[in-house]
């Protein structure tokens, strides 16, 4: 009997295939940076560390295309950097290049002709050249102060043409370098949402200070307050708890409405009791600083919907988790 394998499963064949090489290479990229790439790698980190300038990232074709996105994750990660084509550089791009900077050159072979003019600048400027390529003895090898010697893993192209594994680990090194640079740097998440204001990844990096409700609107009430006063001000804010505070203005606790449920059912003078008979003590808070991602992960954490904003152990602002999941609301 013959069976026919439906097209389907030889396209996702294909795939699993074409993985699985991409997967041996970035194997080969790990078991290399454990040698003599390592210590290039390293070399490489302390380079653009003491560097005054910026990091060109250049190469043509496929890993031109992989040379922008290494330039873009740098720049967002806290490494001043920018892509520029090889092919435009010849035409007065070059003069965006300057002695301060750092260039990465991205090339499989290390040949690519339109590369050659902007090696020449490097060499006759002295601008520190690095070199990431898969053929020690190439053009850029040669010309290159530090080469990052990518392994010779076989494409995952069945022709072994197209550039595939090759494209995979110049693309895995220059996020590793990136990494490597932000950590560094002691690069932190502030700092990633300053660069990242927009789109749904920037509402999740905003601090908390940015979306809280002000001190105008806060629902808060002394600690001597009768409860028929807190009542009026729990239920005019619209929160479901009320801030308790001491004389000095400091929060000292929270009443919300299931300490509401609890005191009714221990008591039937609930309205004649005080705020503090009534509050739960040291509420959960955060300062304004802390980011909007973080404090939703915490109010999910310990099954809260609100949380008091404070500085100086007085109360700034709030925020509710409503607050927190619109921000997590894809956009239109």
């Amino acid at each position: 009997m013959v069976v026919i394998m439906d097209e389907r499963e030889q396209y996702v064949r294909s795939a699993i295939r074409a993985l699985e090489k991409e997967r041996a290479g970035l194997k080969d990229l790990q078991e290399a940076l454990g040698g003599p790439l390592g210590a290039v790698f390293g070399d490489v980190i302390k380079l653009i560390l003491e560097s005054k300038g910026r990091v060109i990232v250049t190469g043509m074709g496929k890993s031109g295309h992989v040379a922008r996105k290494i330039a873009a994750t740098m720049a967002s990660t806290g490494t001043p950097a920018y892509f520029v084509h090889p092919a435009e550089a010849s035409h007065g791009d070059l003069g965006m290049v300057t002695r301060e900077d750092v260039v990465i050159m991205i090339s499989n072979s290390g040949e690519t002709p339109e590369l050659a003019e902007m090696i020449k600048y490097t060499r006759k400027y002295r601008i520190p050249l690095v070199g990431m390529t898969a053929r020690e003895k190439s053009s850029l090898a040669r010309a290159a102060g530090r080469v990052l010697l990518l392994p010779a893993s076989p494409e995952a192209c069945i022709h072994g043409l197209a550039p595939t594994t090759s494209t995979t680990m110049q693309l895995a090194l220059g996020d590793a370098l990136a990494v490597a640079l932000l950590e560094a740097r002691k690069f932190t998440a502030k700092q990633f949402g300053d660069y990242h204001p927009g789109g749904k990844l920037g509402a999740l990096l905003k601090c908390v200070g940015e979306i809280m409700h002000g001190e105008s609107e806060l629902p808060l009430a002394h600690e001597d307050e009768i409860m028929s006063d807190v009542l009026l001000t729990m239920t005019g804010r619209h929160f479901g708890c009320v801030g308790v505070i001491d004389e000095a203005g400091r929060l000292e606790g929270i009443i919300t409405d299931g300490d509401l449920r609890r005191a009714m059912e221990e008591t039937p003078d609930l309205l004649k009791l005080r705020a503090r008979d009534v509050m739960t003590k040291s509420p959960k808070t955060m300062p304004p600083d802390e980011l909007t991602s973080a404090a939703l992960g915490f109010m999910n954490k310990k099954k809260i919907t609100v949380i008091f904003i404070v500085e100086n152990e007085k109360p700034v602002g709030l925020v509710h988790i409503h607050d927190l999941l619109r921000l997590e609301k894809p956009e239109n």
